[in-house]
């Protein structure tokens, strides 16, 4: 199937309200834990695409010797996240910054983690974040990115949507779809990965919607 770009940037506050409504408390947690699993003991991590900050609160309450950077191009979604990391009395710990992935504005090896849920797809070309993230993470840093995958065809994707269930309204749903139709498959990703330089990166698919790049730190469990 063909991929059908969707806008890189999801800024109203109607949609960064539906989207954090959203109940991704089973994905994100999941991606939480393996992150956790492959991700060095302390340091910085940066998160690219942090939305509404739900992702780094899980990871700052389950490793209290992670700061973490949050990045996105949404000024409501980082408001809405503001508040959330405000609520969870992690301000110390989290900082949201409203940033481009394709220009990171931050110096060569600077982290110790990068990790990234769900922003590839919304990229017309991913090369250029991937070299940015080649640029700022440290040599023997982690990487955990995972993203949808891009069905074969219409009837997987009817069958994907259905599958979510009667919790979301038609907007959200629609935004599914569309998030399926604008994803990378494996072999893609790999693809794109070589040619910004990320080596030793493992791809593969991690359930009937995901795939998952990562690399262990260098002090990963």
């Amino acid at each position: 199937m063909k991929r059908i770009l969707e806008p890189e940037v999801m800024d109203t506050w109607e949609e960064s309200v539906a989207y954090d409504a959203m109940d991704f408390t089973e994905v994100n947690t999941a991606f939480v834990e393996e992150a956790i699993a492959i991700g060095p003991e302390s340091g910085l991590v940066l998160d690219l695409g942090t939305g509404t900050a739900r992702i780094p609160i899980l990871m700052a309450q389950r490793n209290p010797q992670w700061k973490i950077v949050g990045i996105d191009l949404s000024k409501n979604m980082l408001k809405l996240g503001q508040q959330h990391v405000k609520n969870a009395g992690l301000s110390d710990r989290i900082r949201l910054e409203y940033v481009d992935a394709k220009q990171l504005p931050y110096d060569e090896n600077s982290f110790d983690f990068v990790v990234s849920n769900s922003i590839v797809h919304h990229l017309s070309d991913p090369v250029p974040s991937f070299r940015e993230i080649a640029r700022v993470l440290k040599p023997n840093g982690g990487l955990f990115v995972r993203d949808l995958y891009r069905p074969e065809d219409e009837a997987t994707v009817d069958r994907l949507v259905a599958g979510i269930g009667s919790d979301y309204d038609a907007h959200q749903t629609q935004l599914f779809r569309d998030s399926l139709c604008a994803a990378f498959t494996v072999e893609e990703v790999i693809e794109l990965l070589k040619k910004a330089g990320l080596n030793e990166v493992s791809v593969k698919m991690t359930s009937d919607r995901h795939w998952t790049a990562q690399r262990a730190g260098c002090n990963g469990r």
